[in-house]
């Protein structure tokens, strides 16, 4: 039996998601180690290998079939647009993705003028902007704190994931449209999903249970 191969996107998603493998009898103590070097670990009994890696490699990893499953939040998922098959939501690490800005600028959103958008996020931004809203913008990308750009005049608004809205808050900024809600969730290998069926299917029945016992 060929080892399945997991990818976890690195940080607190990982570790909740063991939390949840773990409740279904797949667990990995190596992974415990905080001074461990490893990349990759095993588990010998089930025949599976997780990795970590960077969120944003997650589902490349996926599409390429290098992991037959990954674990990742859903804005890396839109961002990213790989082919892959999205199973299940895990409903951990819930927020959104909005526009966010001045109160002011709510008019400019409303009667389509032409604005600058900061954000993390050219991806969602773009395809929100220009085939939800049909609205004609310029997208300015940007890798650190994007709530500084409406406050420097860099851009109008700013696209970006919202958990409590209190650094919006802080920095004088509210949420002007919600985009899309936001979790972390569970995709596949398009090739793997046929090749390995029943071992992934049963994986995604028993998570499933898992989530709606909660």
């Amino acid at each position: 039996m060929r080892y399945l191969t997991i990818a976890l996107a690195k940080g607190r998603l990982a570790k909740e998601a063991m939390k949840i493998f773990e409740r279904i009898g797949i667990s990995c103590d190596e992974m415990k180690d905080k001074d461990t070097r490893k990349l990759i670990f095993t588990n010998e009994e089930h025949k599976i290998r997780f990795f970590l890696s960077k969120p944003s490699d997650v589902p490349t990893f996926v599409e390429y079939g290098a992991a037959d499953m990954g674990i990742v939040g859903k804005d890396t998922i839109l961002e990213e647009g790989r082919k892959l098959f999205e199973v299940l939501d895990l409903k951990m690490g819930q927020c959104k993705m909005c526009v966010c800005g001045p109160s002011s600028v709510g008019k400019k959103l409303k009667s389509h003028e032409l604005i600058r958008v900061a954000t993390k996020y050219p991806g969602i931004a773009t395809d929100y902007f220009f085939n939800k809203k049909r609205q004609t913008v310029e997208i300015i990308k940007l890798n650190g704190s994007v709530e500084l750009a409406p406050l420097v005049g860099l851009s109008e608004v700013i696209v970006d994931i919202v958990e409590t809205g209190a650094t919006l808050k802080e920095n004088g900024l509210e949420v002007l449209e919600e985009i899309v809600p936001l979790s972390a969730r569970m995709i596949v290998n398009q090739v793997s999903m046929k090749m390995e069926n029943d071992r992934i299917s049963r994986i995604i029945r028993e998570v499933r249970t898992i989530l709606e016992e909660g």
